[in-house]
């Protein structure tokens, strides 16, 4: 008994002094190296923050999504060696800022980096607006936080990976457990049913993920990691392998590698084409371009490999190609970050040309892709339903989507400024009309200056932009067949004070037509000839401007009593807008107000004013409303 205590005593002794062991770069250093990242990112927090550190420390963060934190470490390291650092902790950073949803600063970052200007929200618009499908999504992992993804499909059933099992060791990488495949069935409703583990002749100690069967289900390749880890350069690293097994007597066997696997470099995700006679996959494989390329190998009848065929810079970048899927009219998706998109991994797809050549990958769109990593797409194309990957909410989660029509593609966009400064113009109207001139929508333009319209397949439309105080200025167009158009129309409206000699605006804001003055009979509101050659001035411009609203006002001097003289010029008024109307001017675009004697032009000391002072203060304005 005094021999157990004596040994838990020295036991925990030994314990108290580890733990009050001063954390150093160098222990973080090598825990870095063996890719622990999380225990190097506890200990990194505790030391100096020297440049390898601090580039280290961020790495760990966006090794693991923690995005967040790898943004303050990486800009505490540019903030303090940004002269030093090196290329590629540029594009992490970039990255890890999208994935904080900071794009503008991400743009800045990854322009340093790639020498390109860069625009994420205009670029990821542009992708939306032209993608020919849009995406609803709905998540069905029904455990949210045990990392799932590498979706594939079996029968009426999915196989993935997760880490969910919990069991044995935790790997280094992220302290969670290893992945194992599992299966279930994903109900109508989008909800992840009767999960249970896969084979157990599949599943082992080490990471399973990313299954894919053959037609006939019988045929099997998944990843695997390997059991250790391996000098590879100056990195330790454990590979990922493919492997294949067969369907026999009811359970899994003939378990083996493919033989272009390697202990020296990964192959990863595995896709079986439906005849079963190409296998495509992601590796960094000697002759790679980037980080991950895609590749394509033929399956022979024999069960024989050809080589390795890189798909080439078309598809394949600097950074990381993965996750491929080939539809069966040959359309390639596929997971990329070295290709222009909202940030991070997002999905992207290209058709295929020939036996050998794909198209330029296109970017779904941000009804699908997020600023964090989306990948792993797989479609069931008899349905227009499928599923991908994304960690957009902390941790891989398995998402399930419908592909419907992209009603972006049926959108006129466009512009509202003014016509002589090319500013943008908040608060304009913008009208949709169809061919007859029918009215269909109208749009307030908010602080963008911009606005949106939905329209339908090969229909001719009139769009028209009113603000006031300005002529209105009208666009015919035309939609295409298939519906697409992308108008960027610049409503490019002209002020009426800029566009006529006689509107002025005053510093009061007010905008008024200064016409000669118009002059009644004593105590009389009759339109004299005179008075009516003015006005025949102010009916032609209204009719040049038939949007134009205005109000007329008339004022008096102050020779008789305030009472007298308000409903005199109340009349005079009145009598001023019964000749436009008279003229063919619509009375809605009319008012007239009297205002006596209460605004004068000129205030005379003790109201003693000259005639010629009284003959300046009764006069007509002419102010536009609209």
């Amino acid at each position: 008994m005094r021999k157990r205590y004596f040994i838990f005593f020295v036991v925990c002794c030994l314990t108290t002094v580890t733990a009050q062991k001063k954390a150093t770069a160098k222990d973080g250093d090598d825990l870095f190296r063996q890719k622990a990242f999380v225990k190097a990112a506890a200990l990194y927090e505790q030391v100096e923050p020297s440049k390898t550190v601090l580039q280290n420390l961020g790495d760990c963060y966006f090794y693991n999504f923690q995005m967040d934190k790898a943004v303050k470490a990486y800009k505490q390291l540019f903030s303090t060696y940004k002269d030093s650092v090196q290329k590629e902790v540029y594009f992490r950073y970039a990255n890890a800022l999208k994935g904080i949803t900071n794009l503008e600063k991400g743009d800045s970052i990854m322009q340093a980096y790639t020498g390109e200007a860069q625009n994420t929200v205009k670029f990821m618009k542009n992708v939306s607006r032209n993608s020919a499908s849009s995406y609803k999504l709905q998540m069905i992992s029904s455990e949210p936080n045990t990392g799932d993804f590498g979706i594939s499909f079996l029968g009426s059933k999915v196989v993935f990976a997760s880490a969910r099992s919990g069991g044995g060791k935790s790997y280094g990488w992220n302290e969670k457990p290893y992945l194992d495949l599992f299966e279930g069935t994903v109900t109508e409703t989008g909800q992840m049913t009767d999960v249970v583990p896969f084979s157990s002749d599949i599943n082992t100690k080490a990471h399973e993920s990313s299954a894919i069967f053959s037609a006939d289900g019988k045929t099997l390749y998944f990843n695997r990691s390997g059991e250790k880890q391996n000098k590879v350069g100056e990195e330790l690293v454990a590979t990922i392998k493919i492997y294949k097994a067969i369907f026999e007597g009811g359970k899994w066997s003939h378990v083996t590698m493919v033989p272009f696997s390697s202990d020296s470099y990964s192959v990863e995700h595995p896709f079986l084409t439906a005849d079963g006679k190409q296998l495509y996959f992601s590796s960094d494989m000697p002759g790679t371009i980037g980080s991950m390329d895609l590749y394509v190998v033929d399956v022979h009848e024999d069960g024989t490999y050809g080589v390795p065929q890189n798909l080439g810079a078309t598809i394949n970048t600097l950074h990381r190609e993965q996750f491929p899927f080939v539809s069966t009219d040959g359309t390639l998706y596929f997971a990329s970050d070295g290709h222009q998109g909202n940030g991070n991994l997002d999905i992207f797809m290209c058709k295929k040309i020939s036996d050998t050549e794909f198209d330029q990958p296109v970017n779904l769109g941000s009804s699908i892709n997020s600023e964090m990593d989306d990948f792993n797409y797989i479609l069931d194309e008899a349905k227009s339903k499928g599923y991908f990957s994304s960690n957009r909410n902390g941790s891989d989660n398995l998402y399930t989507f419908v592909k419907e029509p992209n009603k972006l593609q049926y959108l006129v966009e466009g512009e509202v400024r003014d016509k002589k400064t090319s500013e943008l113009l908040p608060g304009a109207t913008v009208k949709l009309y169809d061919d007859k001139g029918v009215f269909l929508e109208a749009i307030t333009v908010g602080k963008a200056g911009d606005f949106m319209f939905n329209t339908e397949p090969n229909k001719k439309y009139k769009i028209m932009a009113f603000k006031d105080f300005y002529i209105p200025a009208e666009a015919d167009f035309t939609t295409s067949k298939d519906g697409k158009v992308y108008l960027d129309l610049q409503m490019k409206v002209e002020s009426y004070y800029d566009a006529e000699d006689i509107i002025n605006k005053k510093e009061d804001g007010t905008v008024l037509i200064e016409l000669e003055n118009i002059y009644f009979d004593l105590d009389k509101w009759e339109i004299k000839p005179q008075a009516s050659q003015v006005l025949d001035v102010l009916v032609g411009l209204l009719k040049k401007y038939p949007y134009m609203e205005i109000q007329i006002g008339s004022h008096t001097d102050s020779r008789a009593s305030s009472g007298y003289n308000l409903r005199l010029s109340n009349k005079r008024a009145a009598s001023a807008l019964e000749y436009l109307v008279n003229n063919g001017i619509e009375r809605n675009r009319l008012s007239s107000v009297g205002y006596g004697e209460t605004k004068p032009l000129i205030i005379c000391p003790k109201n003693d004013c000259t005639e010629e002072e009284h003959a300046t203060n009764r006069r007509c304005t002419f102010m536009i409303i609209k």
